[in-house]
């Protein structure tokens, strides 16, 4: 191997081209790189960020101004979804600044990634979309779409291996102009007083019915 070295060596230092066969070819490493590329391929959602490109028709003067959002996401985070899934519940319906002051209490990984998201969309929302205020916003919609998913291996005792799994997360993120809406506007809870408990429960037990009956 050696040989062919200083051979080609000497060669190329006087400018002479020698044809070798393919074996030789091969060992000295003259061949073209493989093209298949076995690294994952990371695949990001395509429909969230095209809802700021919607164009509304114009408003009436009689209408309501409708009020300013943005769509933002932070992909391919390595965090599970499910864990994420209890973060994205957290914050939605919060105002910016309340969203972004209590995560920074929550010692968890996906909180970090869930404030940076919320602090881009807020940038975003007064530099490309004519918000005034950044803190005039609200976190109108928070949801998590599972990513990519690596299958990794894993020592066990007595020479054996198992199956672990690395998962990837994507965070969405809409935020919205004006103040949140009150806590029981936004999520739907029902009546707590007693009274209204008592009618409900009454109402249930009268729609009970006998199976195959009259």
């Amino acid at each position: 191997m050696l040989c062919f070295l200083n051979l080609g060596k000497a060669l190329a230092s006087r400018n002479i081209t020698i044809f070798l066969p393919s074996i030789y070819s091969q060992a000295l490493h003259t061949s073209s790189p493989a093209a298949k590329n076995t690294a994952p391929t990371f695949k990001e959602p395509k429909r969230w960020p095209a809802y700021n490109n919607v164009i509304f028709p114009p408003q009436s003067p009689e209408e309501p101004r409708r009020p300013a959002y943005v769509c933002h996401m932070k992909t391919n985070i390595k965090y599970s979804p499910k864990k994420m899934w209890y973060l994205a519940g957290f914050v939605r319906g919060m105002s910016v600044d309340e969203a972004i002051n209590q995560l920074k209490f929550i010692p968890r990984k996906g909180a970090e990634a869930v404030r940076q998201c919320i602090e881009e969309a807020q940038q975003l929302a007064v530099e490309e979309h004519n918000v005034e205020f950044k803190s005039n916003l609200w976190v109108a919609e928070s949801r998590v779409g599972k990513g990519l998913t690596i299958k990794g291996m894993r020592r066990h005792a007595k020479m054996r291996v198992g199956v672990i799994k690395y998962r990837y997360c994507h965070y969405l993120i809409r935020l919205e102009e004006g103040k949140p809406p009150a806590k029981g506007e936004y999520y739907w809870h029902g009546p707590n007083d007693g009274p209204s408990l008592l009618d409900d429960w009454l109402a249930m037990m009268r729609r009970r019915k006998i199976i195959s009956s009259l």
